[in-house]
């Protein structure tokens, strides 16, 4: 079993910059892919990014892409979205998910990722 706790949300301007951080606990996190993703009121949840475990293969959906980077540091259970250029359409609850995936079109994939993390509340103002 793998705890995952996310912190670093809260109230951002346009054109801001926020970095979210996921903790892990319990389990062999350095043994799944990470990913962030994202809820907003009256939406289904949206894959945000994925890092495979190897820390190198990375994966966006295209609103981020370039904005936003996703990375990981395994020796301290740790993963990070390091958002740039934020947006208002960017506000959302962010979460982070770990799940054995190692190729393929899994890494957006909600179902994929076994564990979740109760979400941080990221807001970006206009």
């Amino acid at each position: 079993q793998v705890q995952l706790t996310e912190s670093g949300g809260g109230l951002a301007q346009a054109g801001g910059s926020l970095r979210l951080s996921c903790a892990a606990s319990g389990g062999a996190f350095s043994d799944y892919a990470v990913a962030w993703f994202r809820r907003t009121p009256g939406k289904a949840r949206e894959f945000v990014a994925a890092v495979h475990k190897n820390g190198q293969n990375k994966y966006y959906t295209h609103p981020v892409r370039g904005r936003f980077s996703i990375s990981r540091d395994n020796a301290k259970n740790m993963a990070y979205l390091h958002m740039n250029s934020l947006q208002p359409d960017d506000t959302a609850v962010y979460y982070c998910a770990a799940g054995p995936i190692e190729s393929g079109v899994g890494f957006g994939l909600e179902s994929d990722y076994d564990y979740w993390g109760p979400g941080t509340q990221v807001t970006v103002s206009s």
